[in-house]
């Protein structure tokens, strides 16, 4: 196969991690003088990157998959391939109902899949370092560790990825350099569980020993910290947020729910006043600390009192930003094989609505709380009618609110803003001349 003559185009689903995984396949497959195409019609080689975490999901990356199917036996396309997490857990079964799937490969086999398009052998030889970026050039995830050791009872990652593998913390500072002297600026740091960081390596290592080794990479503005389980949140990490200058004051931690009973159901290993605890120490640590959380609505023996129990800790914290899942039974997971799915789909879903209204209520109270005051955004695009697209410290791209800025200002730069109106989850601003 001449490579300078095949195009891919890659197809990336589901999460963060999942999109990391994309970026290093294709810096290798750009190593190997393939093309890289955007356009799935266009290609010769169309590699679809699933993810298997939710009913939602999964149905989406069939879907992706069909569609890619029909170009492929209409011959418009040479050759198709399947990976990540959908391929890894229900390959067999890909197998036998898609044939007109060429190759399936795990979540772990980016060099494989090189192999396999070559037909040579292929080493992942640093492929960290040669990430082709999917995000815009000014911000890009760090994932830390890889699988996960949690017995979470509703989830089914560790099925699909395995055990958690954190990767050292020199490679994590290289691979930051690396990015920061590429032109980012923001660095979002991911893994399955980050704050169980460490604890597989040998002689161990922790998750604020990383972050003040990433807080002294040269260049770096902004450090955001993603996906920390709550009963694994340490007294250093909370810390960090009051010592580290670069580490916003921002945490993506997953609560799950408030009931203590459901808490114990789901394996959390916190109660909700352990939960209130962690809360209480961040906000200790600092004034201006923004939490994002994660709540599952419909869990296998959810009551009315359950449920109100979960309002009260929304009503009582005021999260920051909040997303809310329904229930969805996985196969292999304790929950699926200890409790029936014993709560109607019409009442989950009116659960999360109930949720979601008193959050935005809370997050326009938050947002409209901002009017007036001044502060430095990050600007991440532009509108058609040319209108700034931004975000402030609070907010992680793609799932956090925007700030719009009148006028065309520089993508990847820092401008310094008065917020002049605001909505549930969007603020306007106007640009603070020098």
């Amino acid at each position: 196969m001449n490579n300078e003559q095949k195009k891919v185009a890659l197809v990336s689903l589901g999460c963060a991690k999942n999109l990391v995984d994309s970026e290093y396949l294709l810096g290798g497959l750009i190593r190997e003088n393939f093309l890289i195409e955007p356009d799935p019609g266009s290609a010769d080689i169309i590699i679809i990157n699933t993810c298997g975490f939710l009913d939602t999901a999964r149905e989406e990356s069939v879907n992706v998959i069909l569609e890619a199917g029909e170009l492929r036996q209409s011959g418009t396309v040479e050759q198709l391939v399947v990976m990540g997490c959908f391929a890894e857990r229900y390959g067999t079964e890909l197998r036998r109902e898609l044939p007109e799937v060429d190759a399936i490969f795990g979540t772990h086999d980016q060099a494989k899949i090189i192999s396999y398009l070559t037909g040579r052998p292929h080493v992942r030889d640093d492929p960290d370092f040669f990430r082709s970026l999917l995000t815009p050039n000014h911000y890009a995830y760090l994932k830390i560790t890889e699988g996960c050791d949690n017995g979470c009872s509703f989830c089914s990652i560790p099925l699909m990825r395995g055990k958690q593998i954190s990767q050292p913390i020199d490679h994590l500072v290289k691979e930051t350099q690396y990015l920061v002297d590429r032109g980012v600026r923001e660095v979002l740091i991911i893994g399955q569980d980050t704050t169980s960081y460490g604890w597989d390596l040998p002689p161990g290592s922790t998750l604020h020993a990383l972050l003040q080794e990433l807080n002294a990479v040269p260049g770096l503005d902004w450090l955001r910290l993603h996906y920390a389980h709550p009963a694994h949140l340490h007294r250093g990490v909370i810390q960090s947020f009051s010592e580290l200058d670069k580490l916003v004051p921002y945490i993506d931690m997953p609560v799950q729910h408030g009931s203590d009973k459901l808490l114990r159901r789901m394996r959390r290993g916190l109660n909700a006043a352990g939960i209130m605890k962690r809360i209480s120490a961040l906000r200790d640590a600092h004034p201006r600390m923004a939490i994002r959380t994660s709540i599952i609505v419909g869990f296998p023996g959810e009551t009315d009192n359950d449920f109100a129990e979960l309002m009260n800790m929304v009503d009582t914290v005021r999260f920051d930003r909040l997303g809310v899942f329904t229930y969805s039974e996985e196969e292999g997971t304790h929950g699926a094989e200890a409790w029936k799915d014993d709560v109607s789909d019409q009442l989950k879903y009116d659960r999360m609505d109930t949720v979601m209204l008193r959050q935005q209520e809370i997050s326009l109270e938050n947002n409209m709380a901002l009017v007036g005051r001044v502060e430095n955004v990050l600007v991440d695009s532009h509108t058609e009618d040319d209108f700034s697209i931004a975000r402030t410290y609070r907010d992680s791209p793609e799932v956090d609110n925007i700030v719009r800025i009148n006028g065309i200002l520089p993508v990847g730069e820092f401008t310094q803003v008065r917020f002049t109106a605001a909505s549930e989850y969007e603020l306007t601003a106007e640009i603070v001349e020098s």
